[in-house]
Parts: structure tokens; C-alpha cells; sequence
């Protein structure tokens, strides 16, 4: 199974739980457990949760391949910036020390 598809399933639950906490919640209310006010505090605090997990999920994911992409010994989109810089730097210099025809 590749990363990828990790992140797929693990996405495609997230939302299921995310289904079902709201379903949970509207039963509690409905049930007369918890007022509107409570229900939408509570279904705001979770889903702050949620996305706090799902930002460090991210975080661990990007670190995971930047550590993968290193062992790799890629160049970053960074250093291809730098060459091409470099690149157009000597271009022009080679330009102005021709002679004019």
C-alpha cells in the first residue's frame, strides 16, 4: 500500500467519524441531553480537534518525504531556482563579453 493511499483511507475515515460525531451529537439533542447552544459548542470544539490532528498529520506526512526525498539526494525546488539563476547570470555575462558584430 503506498503513502498515498494511506492518506486516501485515512481521509475517507475522517470523514465518516466526522458523519457520525454530527449524527451522535443531533441524537443527543434530539434526545433532549444537550441544548442547541451545547450541540453546536460541542460539534465546533471537536471539529477544531479534528483539524489540529489533521495539521499534524500533514506536518508528519511533509516531514516524512522531505526526509525520504533527502536520502534520495534530490535537488530541491530551491537549489533548481539557484542553478537557473546561475544559469542566466552566466548567460548574460557571456553575452556582454562577446564582441558587437
Amino acid at each position: 500500500m503506498s503513502v498515498f493511499d494511506m492518506i486516501r483511507k485515512t481521509l475517507l475515515a475522517g470523514l465518516g467519524v466526522q458523519e457520525s460525531v454530527r449524527t451522535f451529537i443531533e441524537d443527543l439533542v434530539k434526545k433532549g441531553e444537550l441544548s442547541d447552544a451545547e450541540a453546536a459548542k460541542l460539534l465546533r470544539d471537536w471539529m477544531a480537534k479534528a483539524e489540529q490532528g489533521a495539521l499534524e498529520l500533514e506536518r508528519k506526512i511533509n516531514e516524512r518525504v522531505n526526509k525520504t526525498l533527502g536520502m534520495m539526494n534530490l535537488p530541491s525546488r530551491d537549489d533548481i531556482a539557484r542553478l537557473e539563476r546561475q544559469i542566466e547570470n552566466l548567460s548574460r555575462l557571456l553575452r556582454e563579453s562577446q564582441p558587437k558584430r
